[in-house]
């Protein structure tokens, strides 16, 4: 079994801030796989859209604690499923990677993101897959003149928007475990 998660925080008012590139990837990958609609789980307080890809099963998971207590649901999930950690990769936005690139890596830091750094302090390990989703790269970082958990926060425009969510693409088609 593989557990995907996407990174972001619940309500309306967050649905395209940058913050949410992990919600917005997972949901373009939940397409391309011809999964189900997400549902939301009580239980680990988590929407779920579940399905077999390549004769494995797999979750796609967006927990609704808000970024900064993503770990506890994570934890939940591992340990009722019983995953092991190498079946684990979680998206993420990245502020010092351009918007249209991403990077994979695995057994890294949480390099200052409060959602992976829960997802650390929870499973008691860095050691999973990160899918890490460029938001604004260092050029555009120099520029800025809001701090970065304002940014965050901030909606994509809408050319912006669709190109995070073309990222999705080429992202389910090199995700592999």
């Amino acid at each position: 079994m593989k557990l995907i998660i996407g990174l972001g925080n619940p309500g309306k008012q967050y649905a395209n801030t940058r913050h949410n590139a992990g919600f917005m990837v997972l949901d373009e990958i939940q397409k391309a796989f011809s999964f189900p609609e997400f549902q939301m789980n009580q239980k680990f307080d988590t929407q779920i859209s579940e399905g077999s890809k390549n004769g494995e099963k797999m979750i796609l998971a967006k927990p609704q604690s808000f970024m900064n207590l993503s770990g506890e649901a994570v934890k939940a999930l591992v340990d009722f499923y019983k995953i092991p950690l190498e079946n684990i990769a979680v998206i993420h936005d990245d502020l010092d990677i351009n918007l249209s690139e991403y990077k994979i890596s695995a057994d890294s830091s949480a390099a200052g993101h409060n959602g992976v750094q829960s997802i650390i302090d929870s499973l008691g390990t860095q050691q999973f897959k990160r899918i890490r989703v460029g938001i604004e790269g260092a050029e555009k970082k120099k520029e800025r003149v809001v701090p970065g958990d304002v940014f965050v926060l901030q909606p994509f425009s809408a050319e912006e928007l669709v190109t995070v969510k073309n990222l999705a693409g080429k992202i389910a088609f090199e995700l592999k475990f």
